[in-house]
């Protein structure tokens, strides 16, 4: 269950060109997330952004009662928080949404991430009890590269793309996870990133049947369900279609649930 939490900022930096990493006390966060979950924030007080942000929850220390969150500074709201500094409070709402499927059947994992949609990811690696974790990243280029470090300590192993070759292969992650589907098997898919990539890796899973999640990204207004901003197509039992509520709904969904257009 969410709550309205007023918290301490322990730090914040930069991570890289407008990304912004800050670590948030909050015990009740930390005892309650889950991997895909988020936390809308309150960047100001004033009317500069009246509407809260959403943000995934990167990684969590249960014992310091701590998380870390990493955004992307692209408009009025996120370099306010951006601006804020250690010892100031934080006004958010969370956890919020549904969380990626952790099952302990699922003992061979892939984990695809593309670009600022690799962060709540590393949070799955920490929870999964999975035997094998690999996990494939891709970039536009070297110069956007986050995390790697992070993620080599929790992966059996990792594969990397840039779209211009400057590190790993010239191309598209889902190039290499299809290949290693084909010398493999998994018994989950998760995946976060642009909706371009999440279609691919969609209709990788389905091509193959390895079960899969996706974590959307979404504009989202209120967080919880009332505004109906974040709304995508899924399907129905009958076959048919409906709109759901990324927020509320989601983020996470089965892959062969989402309509991709």
């Amino acid at each position: 269950m969410s709550r309205l939490l007023r918290e301490k900022i322990i730090n914040v930096e930069k991570a890289a060109e407008n990304i912004c990493r800050m670590t948030v006390a909050s015990e009740y966060v930390s005892a309650n997330a889950v991997p895909g979950q988020f936390v809308n924030i309150k960047c100001c007080e004033g009317t500069q952004a009246l509407l809260r942000r959403p943000v995934s929850i990167c990684s969590v220390d249960r014992e310091k009662g701590e998380f870390d969150i990493l955004f992307q500074v692209k408009g009025s709201g996120t370099e306010i928080l951006a601006g804020k500094k250690s010892g100031d409070s934080l006004d958010i709402l969370g956890p919020l949404g549904r969380g990626f499927d952790l099952n302990i059947a699922y003992r061979r994992i892939a984990v695809v991430g593309g670009g600022i949609g690799i962060f709540p990811l590393l949070f799955l690696l920490d929870e999964s009890k999975a035997i094998v974790k690999r996990s494939y990243l891709g970039f536009r280029s070297s110069e956007n590269i986050l995390l790697l470090d992070e993620f080599r300590k929790r992966s059996s192993s990792i594969e990397t793309a840039t779209e211009d070759g400057s590190c790993g292969i010239k191309g598209f992650v889902t190039d290499i996870l299809e290949r290693d589907i084909l010398s493999g098997e998994f018994d989950m898919i998760y995946a976060c990133g642009p909706n371009p990539m999440l279609k691919t890796v969609s209709a990788i899973a389905g091509k193959y049947r390895v079960r899969c999640q996706i974590s959307m990204e979404q504009r989202m207004g209120c967080g919880f369900g009332a505004c109906l901003a974040c709304a995508c197509k899924a399907t129905t039992d009958g076959g048919g279609w409906q709109y759901v509520r990324v927020c509320r709904d989601g983020p996470v969904f089965d892959s062969e649930d989402v309509i991709f257009e």
